[in-house]
């Protein structure tokens, strides 16, 4: 099919960017943004070129780390026109395939998972294959699971007599006798056709039910084939009538096998994905007859930022543009962009129309959650595999480095949070991450010292002094990121200290809880840094971490000071005693329930005596202030 195909060099100064933007078409197509070398960065559909191409370029654009990571590389535009959206959806999804561009998503290479394959040939051979020819062979599959796709095979000739040989039989390897019949023709598992035994007009029948088979068309096959027997019992033809029923016998024990999960005898996929980072994963449970035949699951990468519905259209994109049969009815788990030009393809593929839904109750939603567990299960099992490798940052990690623009890799990170009520019992934490995980080993609590009030700016001062100086007195290694919980104020309360420590190039950053803005020091303004970035949410999870801590500890200190001071109201009871008797009995009212003689054990009678009185008196009298 002929496009139109138009050119625009970003960095040509001959005539200005808006000059060339202006001159976009406002039809239909797919553009691709290319680097100096010509090599695709990005491939994108859009139904009006001029509209879509000229949002990257603008000003108001949101900040989008990725995307100004493609364009600061993009030198070349590449425009091609296409009639219609349908057309460009397509276009879209083979240039994707063949391509690999480094900043549309990624479906892994599922080149190594095996299929189950009709050769097309004269007599076509079933067999299990790792290898995709465009031979106009037919491919089912693939199978995640090698079980499978072996037990798939074994049932097939089980209920088929089809050749199980590697040879290429035609009609003049026939005529010349090359191939006789082996053990297979005399134990009826192959009719012959080396021989010509089976005509290829039967062949072709019999492989054209395999296909539906492999399609998960059980049930329809099967009132074909009954249809088919009583034809050939009412012409008294015994023997074949025989045949087709031992045949419909092997599929009704296969169909058996398979798990109903629709009351409705439909055809559908239901197709879900999860992701995290830069991971995701999608599943495709197929259904057909309302029964479930298989699944299939993609990993993907390169999906962080990017928002679901280009993740999912191009899971189906690329699902659908291999698939060898298409249902009359997709379920996907979150809505896309386009479902109208989607409906019109895969209506164009399957030959009738096919509806595609984001269903959000009833029976469709249920299934549709059931394929997003099981995505999501799989995307844990990748996780954990990476987890085992000795290099493995997580993606948060990375995404951090990026957002802040750090020069290394901001693996151990600490942060800083204080707590007071009113000015009283000042505290503050420190809480470690390495890797993206908390070290509860290294956590460290401070009591403030120098500090009367209510006074932040101050507290944070005292808590990074005390923190680093200790670490340069004892030869420590400063962590690749020191966080405040705060804003600019915070912020520079820290750099203070750390200046006046000597120490200028350490990366430090502050998170104001307000707005989740992130400061740098030496800029007035908060980092662009994207709301659904995981290194922002990082950030996130480290201060609330700190926060809990640094609250933890200043109740924990009220609590014990509020404590004790109703037990220090009783004369003879000073701090160690009242300590002794909160140990022993947990609390104040566990003393003041406390029989004398228990009392007598820890502190002596005479004490015992004084503090049973002290209880036992009315309560205004006790409250004294």
């Amino acid at each position: 099919m002929e496009h139109q195909t138009v050119h625009i060099r970003i960095t040509n100064e001959d005539v200005t960017l808006p000059e060339k933007l202006e001159n976009l078409p406002n039809g239909p197509g797919v553009y691709q943004h290319k680097d100096a070398e010509g090599k695709v960065l990005y491939v994108g559909k859009a139904k009006n070129l001029r509209s879509r191409v000229r949002q990257y370029f603008q000003k108001s654009r949101a900040v989008e780390p990725r995307i100004d990571s493609m364009l600061s590389k993009a030198t070349d535009l590449e425009i091609i026109v296409t009639d219609n959206e349908v057309e460009a959806l397509i276009l879209e999804a083979n240039l994707i395939k063949k391509l690999k561009p480094r900043y549309n998503v990624n479906l892994k290479d599922d080149k190594s998972y095996p299929y189950i394959v009709i050769r097309n040939e004269p007599y076509p051979r079933v067999f299990v294959t790792r290898q995709i020819r465009k031979d106009g062979s037919r491919y089912f599959g693939p199978y995640t699971d090698v079980k499978n796709v072996r037990s798939a095979l074994k049932s097939i000739r089980d209920i088929f007599p089809i050749r199980s040989c590697n040879y290429f039989i035609d009609d003049e390897v026939i005529k010349k006798r090359k191939i006789k019949v082996c053990l297979d023709y005399h134990i009826k598992r192959c009719e012959g056709p080396c021989e010509g035994l089976v005509s290829q007009e039967k062949y072709d029948a019999m492989i054209d039910q395999v296909a539906e088979l492999l399609r998960g068309k059980t049930e329809s096959l099967i009132q074909k084939m009954q249809h088919e027997m009583e034809v050939q019992a009412g012409a008294m033809r015994f023997e074949e009538a025989a045949t087709l029923r031992d045949r419909i016998k092997g599929l009704q024990a296969y169909s058996e096998r398979q798990k109903a999960v629709d009351l409705d005898p439909l055809d559908r996929d239901i197709i879900a994905f999860v992701s995290e980072g830069d991971d995701a994963c999608g599943v495709i449970f197929k259904i057909r007859d309302g029964k479930m035949i298989g699944r299939q699951h993609y990993y993907m990468g390169n999906v962080d930022q990017k928002p679901e519905s280009e993740i999912l259209e191009t899971l189906l994109q690329q699902y659908y543009l291999e698939a060898e049969f298409i249902p009359k009815e997709i379920l996907l788990s979150s809505p896309i962009d386009d479902p109208e030009a989607m409906q019109l393809w895969l209506s164009g593929k399957r030959g009738e129309v096919v509806v595609v839904l984001h269903p959000t109750e009833g029976e469709e939603a249920k299934l549709v959650r059931l394929s997003k567990a099981n995505a999501q299960f799989l995307l844990d099992e990748l996780k954990l595999q990476k987890m085992k490798r000795a290099d493995y940052v997580p993606h948060a990690v990375k995404s951090l480095q990026r957002d802040l623009r750090l020069n290394k890799l901001p693996r151990k990170i600490e942060c800083f949070d204080n707590s007071n009520m009113q000015g009283s019992d000042p505290v503050a934490s420190l809480v470690v991450f390495v890797d993206g995980k908390p070290k509860k080993s290294e956590y460290r609590k401070f009591k403030i010292r120098s500090v009367e009030g209510p006074d932040d700016f101050a507290s944070m001062r005292e808590v990074i002094q005390r923190r680093y100086q200790r670490v340069l007195a004892e030869g420590g290694e400063f962590p690749d990121l020191i966080m405040v919980d705060g804003g600019k104020g915070q912020l520079a309360s820290a750099v203070e200290v750390l200046m006046s420590l000597g120490i200028s190039d350490q990366p430090v950053v502050g998170l104001a809880k307000r707005l989740e803005e992130v400061f740098v020091p030496g800029k007035g303004e908060p980092e662009l840094i994207p709301k659904t970035s995981t290194g922002l949410r990082l950030l996130q999870q480290i201060r609330d971490e700190a926060h809990r801590f640094a609250i933890t500890f200043h109740r924990s200190l009220r609590a014990k000071r509020t404590l004790q001071t109703e037990l220090d109201l009783v004369d003879g009871i000073g701090k160690k005693r009242a300590t002794e008797l909160l140990e022993a009995f947990g609390s104040v009212q566990g003393v003041k329930f406390a029989t004398s003689d228990q009392l007598a054990e820890i502190v002596g009678e005479k004490v015992a005596g004084k503090i049973k009185e002290y209880f036992a008196a009315p309560d205004e009298e006790s409250n004294i202030a």
